[in-house]
């Protein structure tokens, strides 16, 4: 069976990263948060108490990224995520991200049967020669409830409107940033998951992998025995 090379898309809250876990997991890949990236270097800007609208700051902190700094759990604050949005935008930055994500996937062990990034730009920019692409999304409405949700069980106080208001601000900056902005692939599989339980996300996840990839999970499940 040929690598496996999947590339996922989509807004903040889709549940993008939900599904790429699952899929890494079914069918035995390396998997990549490169939301991870932008936010690491947001995390070392603020540890370097940096300013957030130098760029060359920025391009210092990216410069620096190596995988380690992946593993922070400072990284899934919500602070930490809004602040990535504002250093995103910088082509430089994102020049040096993306280097960090093509090695990624054209790497990966033995034991697995390919690769699996999300993000933003990654059946655009990232692995546009992806044979799998899939863009994945939901209204703003439902991707702020779910977000409160997750906010609410960490224990941070917020309310929706301000939620919803933050959801729609980062959409606006992903989308209308002048290098790389938001937007699916031509060849992606579009995958609306306003009124989608996982499960039902997944099935229509894999239906779609497995057109692509028809031995795949044969060979995932040979892989991990």
């Amino acid at each position: 069976m040929s690598f496996m090379m999947i590339a996922i898309d989509g807004p903040a809250g889709a549940g993008k990263g939900t599904l790429a876990r699952h899929l890494a997991h079914i069918y035995h890949l390396n998997h990549l948060d490169t939301g991870l990236l932008y936010r690491a270097v947001a995390l070392k800007m603020v540890e370097g108490s940096e300013d957030f609208a130098d760029k060359e700051a920025a391009i210092r902190a990216a410069s620096s990224i190596r995988a380690v700094d992946l593993k922070s759990s400072s990284l899934r604050d919500e602070a930490i995520g809004n602040l990535a949005s504002e250093i995103a935008p910088f082509p430089e930055v994102r020049a040096l991200l993306l280097n960090f994500q093509r090695d990624f996937a054209k790497h990966t062990s033995s034991r697995k049967q390919g690769v699996i990034l999300d993000g933003r730009d990654i059946g655009v920019v990232v692995l546009p020669e992806a044979p799998c692409k899939i863009y994945v999304t939901a209204s703003s409405e439902v991707r702020a409830k779910r977000r409160l949700k997750e906010l609410h069980q960490k224990g941070i106080d917020s309310i929706y409107e301000a939620t919803l208001a933050d959801i729609k601000a980062r959409d606006a900056r992903d989308r209308r940033r002048k290098v790389s902005p938001l937007r699916p692939a031509k060849d992606a599989l579009i995958l609306d998951t306003s009124e989608l339980g996982i499960d039902d996300v997944i099935e229509k996840a894999c239906h779609f992998v497995d057109s692509k990839y028809p031995e795949a999970r044969k060979g995932a499940l040979h892989s991990s025995e």
